[in-house]
């Protein structure tokens, strides 16, 4: 009996179930990251403070496949100037709209209110709030898109409209800090 045969042996065998395991373990969370859930980082001050800098997020890739995107939500997406870079913002604006924003006041003009609603955005701190005045006409698959922190926030009043191809998805799950854990962060029409 060879002791180094039965060593090579062990060695080759162990290398083999690892190898295995790995694969398997990557058939599996690949087409999760990629299709269903992906993570999310958060950074910089734009979605202040529902969102801080640092904040690690699970975003949902799957829920846009079957429905669309509704306003108020929270979505992560490829900034369309540079889609390598990923953004978080809040829906204001869907397609076929009127953005109406008067001294930071947003009033949305559609079918529904052809006078228009003022939208409720108490989700912004009186710290973050902004001054701007414009009026936007999104197109059919056009969303208007601005961070909860108005003055910090790079969004759709700087670059223009959000086209639905750039979306990637919501955030479902904040898991860090771990002193600020939830379900649905963001959501901004359960919590009123």
């Amino acid at each position: 009996m060879n002791p180094n045969g039965e060593n090579t042996n062990k060695i080759w065998r162990t290398v083999r179930e690892w190898t295995v395991t790995i694969i398997i373990a990557l058939l599996i969370a690949l087409p999760i990251r990629y299709f269903i859930a992906e993570p999310f980082i958060v950074s910089g001050a734009s979605m202040d403070p529902t969102f801080a800098s640092g904040q690690f997020l699970i975003v949902d890739r799957l829920s846009y496949r079957f429905g669309a995107p509704e306003r108020d939500d929270v979505i992560v997406f490829k900034y369309p100037n540079n889609p390598s870079v990923y953004y978080i913002k809040r829906i204001i604006g869907l397609p076929n709209e009127t953005v109406k924003i008067d001294h930071g006041n947003v009033t949305i003009i559609n079918s529904q209110y052809p006078d228009g609603l003022k939208l409720d955005q108490s989700f912004v701190a009186p710290a973050h709030a902004s001054l701007d005045s414009e009026t936007i006409k999104l197109g059919p698959n056009e969303y208007f898109v601005m961070g909860d922190n108005r003055r910090e926030s790079s969004d759709s009043r700087a670059w223009g409209n959000l086209e639905s191809k750039y979306i990637v998805g919501k955030p479902i799950l904040r898991l860090l800090p771990l002193t600020k854990i939830a379900l649905f962060p963001g959501n901004f029409r359960d919590s009123n």
